[in-house]
């Protein structure tokens, strides 16, 4: 079943209709923000992880009142994927005294900055899927992430790229943001530890249309692998003319290609044997998440990459509002002191002291016949 379209204006009217509800104006709320790329070219992305907030959302409301008296409220905004965009949106949701926590955002470069606005005001963070690892080690105690990191996946990589496709040769691309330059730096430390031989290291700018000089030039090299590390758009066209340039070799990136869209845009024939990696396991392979994979389908469509973590973490941040029983900043981030063995979609959800996740599973997945299938996970 191919993935719902919308279209930017029937996107701005959604994110309306989610501000203003569908109860009286007197009626007191509390809310809990949401920031992603709702607009541009990682929507599809951004809006699979608006879908799983969503319908956690939805799921908390038929559970009953979180706050007694007040209506459970998703307050949606869009970050453009751009870093100063994410400061605007962290900065209202701030300033927005009914928000008592956010779930957001998804780029790792859009979180860093955005995260140390929300701890200043001691607002509960849950990060769905920002995998930098860097963002934990700022000791901010109101942070707290629900995936796996890079310093996990970008070592699972280049452990399945030796081990399983029996490559040797690497060439690295990363798009120069916090979250590709730091997932290939990751893969690029485990791939020469075991031995491998990095023939180079280049960088791709978001937005850009035309790899063929790069790729072009990489021919005489005839590097086993391309690793890229960064999002769907730009990895689409690297594919595709990955092929065209006739460069052969194996093609492998992160969890930011590991989207529906990657294969429709680089098409199925190029995209055929292409590898990713994601921030966790096959979601339809795991019995505790079964309720959830049925309910998001028959709601919204197959499920994205990063829809499931959506839903995880808009559920933790629901479960220390309805925990701490209070409109309350400060009560609901203490409430957090409390977590542990939440019943998740991915098992047992529980935090280090870092804030991040102790579910460190990463997913491998090929493309074959037009759609990605599960191959193997790595366990942490």
């Amino acid at each position: 079943m191919p993935r719902k379209k919308i279209s930017d204006c029937h996107r701005l009217f959604f994110l309306l209709l989610l501000l203003v509800g569908g109860c009286g104006p007197s009626e007191p709320v509390v809310k809990i923000g949401f920031v992603a790329p709702l607009t541009g070219d990682q929507a599809p992305q951004g809006e699979d992880m608006l879908h799983g907030a969503q319908l956690a959302m939805e799921h908390a409301q038929a559970e009953g009142a979180a706050v007694p008296g007040y209506r459970l409220e998703l307050l949606a905004l869009d970050d453009q994927r751009n870093p100063t965009q994410a400061v605007a949106a962290a900065k209202r949701l701030v300033a927005d005294r009914d928000v008592v926590a956010v779930v957001g955002h998804l780029n790792s470069s859009c979180t860093m900055p955005a995260s140390a606005i929300y701890h200043e005001a001691g607002l509960l963070h849950v990060n769905p899927v920002s995998s930098n690892p860097q963002l934990s080690r700022q000791g901010f105690k109101n942070f707290f992430r629900a995936c796996a990191t890079d310093d996990l996946q970008g070592p699972a990589a280049a452990v399945f790229a030796q081990q399983a496709l029996r490559a040797q040769r690497v060439f690295l691309l990363d798009d120069m943001t916090t979250y590709g330059r730091g997932l290939a730096d990751e893969f690029e430390k485990k791939w020469r530890a075991l031995g491998g031989d990095v023939l180079g290291h280049e960088g791709v700018t978001q937005g850009d249309k035309d790899f063929a000089p790069l790729l072009t030039k990489l021919k005489p090299l005839s590097p086993d692998l391309i690793f890229f590390a960064g999002m769907f758009p730009e990895g689409a066209l690297l594919i595709k003319q990955k092929a065209e340039v006739g460069l052969p070799g194996f093609f492998m990136g992160g969890d930011g290609l590991f989207d529906p869209a990657l294969i429709n845009l680089a098409t199925p024939q190029a995209a055929e044997r292409v590898y990713v990696t994601n921030i966790g396991t096959d979601i339809r392979q795991l019995p505790s998440a079964q309720a959830f994979v049925q309910a998001y389908e028959a709601r919204f469509g197959p499920i994205g990459a990063y829809s499931a973590y959506a839903y995880e973490a808009t559920r933790i941040a629901v479960w220390a509002l309805r925990t701490a029983g209070v409109k309350d900043r400060a009560a609901v981030l203490a409430a957090m002191q409390q977590f542990k063995d939440f019943p998740g979609l991915f098992g047992l959800q529980n935090f280090d002291a870092r804030g991040d996740s102790l579910i460190r599973d990463i997913g491998i997945f090929t493309v074959k016949d037009g759609a990605f299938q599960f191959v193997t996970a790595s366990s942490h």
